[in-house]
């Protein structure tokens, strides 16, 4: 491959290196221009060029490249000699790896400009002309990193900072923007990404087609698009037939009596403690993804389905066994809970039981062990296993007891895992960082329900259905319980169990944060969970809570920090200062790993889970830390917070609504010299925006406070006097503003 040289910039060279022996190189994607403006080949060779329009192209990739270390980088269309058939189509076959092995990509969109506003960026990107080429599909997918420059040379984001509107702009599935292996997407949904790009001559089309399935074929300029599409369509067949046989949980086709085999079919097993469940609703992304995971691998898969305690994982993966057993009728199927080590052990005895495997009843027999080595034949035949609740990372990746008996070496559970290209594992999670761990690239997120799907769940559970006709009432609720389908379960079972109507049980919803508690601490019968474990939306999470205060100490603080602030729109620097910027990032990273809160695009800022703040606070109020907590939250908030200055006009305003929650709670003391100094600043604010109600309450505290503390002459609180008398003014209270500031002192 020949690779542009950068040592002597601004002018350029060529370099020709063996593949396997290439430097660290960036590459840049563009879209092309005139012919007769693009800098080619021999232009480099000649040395000229340099006064072209796409010179600018390459001027710019290499102050880019050089800014990140880089002394290389590959340009389409001067790095590959077209006068020279081979060697085209050589790098035609090879440009998607090439793509692969770069460091960076540098996207130039030469219709973009600097948008001021998130609106304004996402409508130039999807008007760009670079999203509707060819060629531009496999540089999207393809690098490792890609990055977004405007015709500004300005960088925009990279592909996972803007993944959202590249999903909406172009169908690509998230999962392959987020480089999981192209193998994994079927042959029409790689085809529907390139369905509606054009390129300038009719064979790329085709061509540029190549490594998105990993194809390879001679590149015929003049042959058209239907011959190339023919041919593309050939090596595609080719391609499945020699791979179909490989592929464990897809049907075999026939053999011929010459080659059939000898062995008989292995009996399958069914061990799954739950019912299908006739309420299950929706997920239809999810089961087919899964579907097709477990399809393509050619060896033990491993699969993560990752999300929100309460948000239907374990459902998921129930309906997904069905559809398994259905398709699969020699496939056995084993369920392990994997909630403790308790659980676990009696899961593993359960399986060996059942399965008949010599030996599980010696006190002394390492269970998993059996098991492993039993799934690990190829004679025991198709398998799949599933862990459900595998949030403890201690149990998995740590240390792992070896069961209730005592006196054997300790293991993690990683290594008991069988293997067998005839098997395939899947883990349910809450937390993505074991997710990632045990399972990666292949992790599914499962997200809170869509409206549709949640108005279906919550008629499917109503004893009375025609509860839920109002589709404003039930958009109501399901807004409310924020469309976790826990919730909407436990809420229907409530109302079923009490006659009430859904306006009752909004009512409820409104009550103090007690009476909330209490409601959605209710317990309630479900086929589809364990019997064993609480179930209540509530209390739910309460695992999740112990797991993280053990593991990591700054993430706790924070989850306890934000349970006492509004739950929404959290700036990152209000959050109290860790012990290394990385110890930082780790904690947000493991509650951003249990989906407790969000990180808002574009944005240094959070949002956190408005059923796991309520569940937060119970959980502090329960252990008697939330006045304590709430203390912290207001000296971290004085810390922070600004004067009312103009100049800090902006930051106070992403404040204001997170001291004002924490100033309100009830646990906070009224004569805490940082509560009063928070709520004095809170004021000023307050009444600089012409919020003169809020401001008067909160000068109104000041006020008596200063006069209780530190007595009605001292000059604080004559000037939390004087305060209160402007506010009162402002309002046209004219009277009362006269007598404040006359009154004795």
């Amino acid at each position: 491959m020949h690779l542009l040289q950068l040592d002597d910039y601004p002018s350029f060279s060529l370099a020709e290196f063996a593949e396997d022996e290439a430097p660290r190189y960036a590459i840049l994607s563009h879209t092309w221009g005139r012919d007769v403006d693009e800098v080619t080949y021999r232009d480099i060779i000649d040395g000229t060029g340099s006064g072209k329009a796409g010179y600018d192209k390459l001027r710019f990739c290499a102050v880019q490249a050089k800014n990140d270390g880089l002394c290389y980088c590959w340009i389409d269309t001067c790095c590959i000699d077209k006068t020279d058939a081979a060697e085209l189509t050589e790098s035609i076959n090879s440009m998607f790896r090439w793509y692969q092995n770069a460091i960076k990509c540098y996207v130039f969109l030469a219709d973009v400009s600097t948008p001021m506003s998130e609106d304004d960026r996402g409508s130039q990107l999807r008007n760009s002309r670079w999203f509707t080429r060819g060629w531009t599909l496999q540089e999207l997918i393809a690098p490792q990193c890609v990055e977004f420059f405007s015709q500004k040379r300005e960088r925009l984001g990279d592909r996972k900072s803007l993944e959202k509107q590249i999903h909406q702009i172009t169908g690509i599935s998230i999962h392959a923007l987020r480089g999981e292996p192209l193998s994994h997407f079927t042959i029409d949904e790689r085809m529907s990404w390139a369905a509606n790009r054009i390129t300038k001559r009719p064979e790329d089309k085709v061509y540029s087609l190549l490594g998105i399935f990993d194809i390879h074929m001679e590149a015929i300029y003049g042959e058209g698009e239907h011959h190339a599409s023919r041919r593309l369509l050939r090596e595609l067949e080719r391609y499945s037939e020699n791979h179909r046989l490989s592929e464990p949980f897809r049907d075999q086709p026939q053999l011929s009596s010459a080659k059939q085999p000898k062995t008989s079919p292995v009996n399958p097993t069914w061990i799954v403690p739950f019912e299908r469940n006739p309420r299950f609703t929706g997920r239809e992304p999810e089961l087919t993804r899964l579907e097709e995971m477990l399809s393509s691998k050619h060896c033990t898969a491993k699969l993560a389905i990752a999300g929100l305690g309460g948000v239907g994982k374990t459902q998921l993966v129930i309906e997904l066994l069905y559809r398994v057993a259905d398709k699969q009728k020699h496939c056995s199927v084993i369920w392990i809970s994997a909630v403790n080590m308790e659980s676990l052990h009696q899961s593993y005895l359960d399986v060996a039981r059942q399965l008949g495997i010599p030996g599980f009843e010696d006190d002394k027999a390492d269970v998993k062990s059996l098991v492993q080595a039993h799934l690990s034949k190829e004679s025991t035949g198709r398998w799949l296993l599933v862990f459900d609740n595998a949030d403890d990372l201690d149990m998995w990746i740590v240390e792992a007891g070896s069961g209730l008996q005592s006196g054997q070496k300790s293991r993690p559970l990683i290594d008991y895992l069988p293997k067998s290209k005839q098997g395939a594992i899947v883990f349910t999670t809450r937390n993505r960082k074991i997710a990632a761990k045990l399972a990666q690239p292949n992790v599914v997120d499962v997200p809170a329900m869509g409206e549709d799907a949640a108005a279906k769940l919550l008629g499917k559970c109503l004893v009375n259905a025609d509860l839920a006709k109002s589709r404003q009432e039930t958009n109501t609720l399901l807004s409310q319980l924020t469309y976790l389908p826990l919730a909407i379960v436990q809420a229907a079972a409530y109302i079923n169990e009490n006659a009430i109507s859904l306006v009752d049980y909004l009512s409820l919803l409104a009550e103090q944060e007690k009476e909330v508690i209490d409601l959605l601490s209710e317990e309630f019968e479900d086929d589809g969970r364990y019997r064993d474990i609480k179930n209540p939306i509530a209390t739910t999470w309460l695992i999740s809570f112990d797991q993280i205060q053990r593991r990591d100490r700054l993430a706790a603080d924070y989850l306890s920090f934000m349970a006492c602030i509004e739950p929404k729109d959290i700036p990152q620097s209000l959050l109290p200062a860790g012990e290394s910027r990385k110890k930082e990032v780790d904690a947000i990273g493991t509650l951003t790993a249990y989906s407790f809160v969000n990180k808002r695009p574009a944005e240094e800022c959070f949002d956190l889970h408005r059923l796991v703040h309520l569940a937060t606070r119970n959980w502090l109020q329960k252990e008697e830390l939330l006045a304590q907590s709430t203390e912290r939250a207001i000296l971290r908030l004085g810390e922070v917070f600004p004067d009312h200055g103009h100049q800090n006009r902006t930051v106070w305003r992403r404040y204001l609504a997170h001291a004002s929650y924490a100033l309100e709670s009830d646990v906070a003391g009224d004569d805490n010299e940082a509560r009063t100094s928070l709520l004095w600043k809170l004021g000023m604010c307050l009444y600089q925006e012409g919020r003169w109600n809020e401001a008067e309450k909160a000068f109104l505290q000041v006020m008596e406070t200063h006069k209780r503390v530190l007595g009605p002459e001292h000059p604080d609180t004559l000037t939390s006097i004087a305060s209160l008398a402007s506010t009162y003014r402002n309002k046209g209270r004219w009277d009362e503003a006269e007598e404040l500031e006359v009154q004795p002192t």
